[in-house]
């Protein structure tokens, strides 16, 4: 299971690292503004589309550590 707290960690740091706003972001992985928002709140978990679109847009980051937090 996906420690939620930690998965949002991981992904402010990969939006902070590519220099993106959560709403430029939201766009480039095609999700809307809204979804985002509710992972970085808290209020949502994140489904597996929203990593696996993820994934596609930004393929050099690892799904193992965008999970787990292992791995660079």
């Amino acid at each position: 299971m996906i420690n939620n707290e930690a998965f949002t960690k991981r992904l402010k740091e990969v939006i902070d690292y590519y220099g993106e706003t959560a709403s430029s972001f939201a766009e480039i992985i095609g999700v809307q503004r809204s979804s985002i928002s509710h992972i970085l709140s808290g209020r949502n978990k994140p489904s597996l589309e929203f990593v696996l679109k993820m994934i596609d847009s930004y393929p050099e980051v690892e799904l193992y550590w965008l999970l787990n937090g292992k791995g660079k």
